[in-house]
């Protein structure tokens, strides 16, 4: 801050002492740019006091007035009443700087507001994702598989129930074994083709084991979703779907409730299914040791949408073990007429 101008050439006579216990001096008081000038009678400086931190005294008997630096109250600067400009313009100035410093309470409600922002941005952009972070860690598989049967029970009020014979669990048994899921369950209808529970368990449609003369086409599409799991897990799916006070009460009690599972059912039902790439798919093919071209051609019979599977099928001029024996086989296209 600069001085008023008419402060410029300002000065007076006053009595000053730098402790309390000091003998006070003569000394001459003028005005510069921000500061209050303290000098000898010789004119050398003896001090500086900012005017952003002059403190005024109470007022003596003999009127007059009475400064300190804020903040150190034994140095004082005493103004007799004759030098009435001098008191007038280091009071003028202080207000100057009192209005020009930033007001408390604004500050206080800037500060407020910036803080209620900044926690309403992690409530809604880091909150829900650290805690899906924090349910995959800790929610157990025991739990997980609780919750696919949960999310089945649901699904099986618009599919019906599951296709099951005891002829069949052989075919079901070498499906899930030959593509390293945990169980695969046949549905009479709801699922377009394949769909994984949270636990391990693949959902087919009748269609893959009922319309195809070789398992082949079953277990390729049982490896895409298997594949499509390892990106986004079912668990991770269902907890993003349902959102963070969903996920907080499985955190909290041990189950998601009913309303989330039966609104990620739906979705699951009726979202089309994305296309995976080949490069992506093929790795897996080639570790179940399963040919991709019988799904390739399944998924377009005249070969041109899923022409890489078919070029690049891993087990192409190979002699792959069975999944199944022809016998069981024969039982699992069967299952749903029971």
């Amino acid at each position: 801050m600069t001085a008023l101008s008419k402060y410029d050439r300002l000065e007076a006579t006053g009595l000053w002492r730098d402790t309390a216990d000091a003998q006070r001096r003569e000394v001459i008081v003028s005005i510069g740019d921000a500061t209050l000038i303290i000098s000898d009678l010789n004119d050398r400086a003896i001090t500086h006091w900012s005017l952003a931190a002059v403190e005024k005294a109470p007022a003596s008997d003999k009127g007059g007035a009475a400064f300190h630096p804020d903040g150190d109250p034994d140095e004082v600067l005493e103004l007799g009443a004759d030098e009435a400009a001098m008191i007038d313009a280091i009071d003028t100035l202080r207000r100057a700087v009192a209005r020009a410093r930033p007001k408390q309470g604004r500050l206080r409600w800037v500060g407020a507001a910036v803080s209620v922002s900044a926690v309403a941005a992690l409530a809604v952009f880091w909150l829900p994702g650290a805690l899906v972070d924090h349910a995959m860690r800790v929610v157990p598989p025991v739990k997980e598989a609780e919750i696919g049967a949960a999310l089945l029970a649901r699904i099986e009020r618009v599919s019906g129930q599951p296709c099951n014979s005891i002829e069949a669990r052989p075919g079901l048994v070498a499906l899930a074994g030959r593509t390293g899921v945990a169980r695969v369950v046949v549905l009479p209808a709801g699922v377009r083709e394949a769909l994984a529970l949270p636990g391990g368990t693949v959902l087919v449609n009748r269609t893959l084991v009922e319309d195809y003369e070789e398992p082949d086409v079953a277990a390729g599409y049982i490896l895409v979703e298997q594949t499509r799991s390892a990106e986004t897990p079912p668990l991770r799916a269902l907890l993003e779907h349902a959102g963070p006070r969903a996920t907080g009460t499985l955190l909290t009690t041990g189950s998601l409730p009913s309303s989330a599972l039966e609104a990620f059912a739906e979705d699951q039902l009726a979202k089309a299914v994305v296309e995976m790439p080949a490069e992506t798919l093929l790795p897996a093919f080639a570790a179940a040791e399963v040919r991709s071209t019988p799904y390739a051609r399944a998924r377009d019979i005249s070969g041109e949408a899923t022409l890489r599977l078919i070029e690049a099928d891993p087990m192409s001029g190979q002699d792959p073990v069975p999944i199944m024996q022809d016998r069981d086989w024969l039982q699992l296209q069967a299952i749903c007429e029971s």
